[in-house]
């Protein structure tokens, strides 16, 4: 099973930071990943719309690693309101957890104004991933 930290951060100005610390604590840039929504997507016709297109994508893969629905819509909602998502995933994924904190990751629970929901270990019908989430607010650990 993987193992992958995701934080989100309301100031992109953190991120450089955040990515610049993962990878001097020996987290391979290959295993870090920072997406925001594109302020420009190109679309495809009239009827395009491309940015619910990547917010429905985004949504989709969360869920795909264990993230639960409503975390995920969290997460999206963070990110449509100009946040930026890091993962990082591999063997040191909760060492990447505790540095995206000590860079003041919010926790989804301020996006969204509710605790976080707790995935069921065997939510995915297909049994092929499970998820976890750390208790704490910040950036969460999620096993898939």
């Amino acid at each position: 099973m993987t193992k992958t930290a995701v934080g989100l951060f309301e100031n992109s100005g953190l991120v450089d930071g955040v990515v610049r610390d993962l990878e001097s604590n020996g987290i391979l840039r290959k295993d870090i990943r920072v997406l925001s929504e594109p302020v420009e997507i190109a679309g495809e016709g009239l009827l395009s719309t491309p940015h619910e297109d990547f917010e429905v994508d985004l949504r989709h893969d969360l869920i795909a690693f264990g993230v639960v629905e409503a975390d995920a819509e969290a997460y999206v909602e963070g990110v449509r309101r100009g946040g930026v998502l890091v993962f990082a995933t591999g063997q040191k994924a909760e060492m990447a957890a505790e540095i995206m904190n000590r860079h003041g990751a919010v926790g989804i629970e301020k996006i969204s104004g509710e605790q976080p929901a707790l995935p069921n270990i065997d939510h995915d019908p297909s049994g092929q991933s499970g998820g976890f989430s750390s208790a704490s607010s910040g950036a969460r650990m999620f096993v898939w």
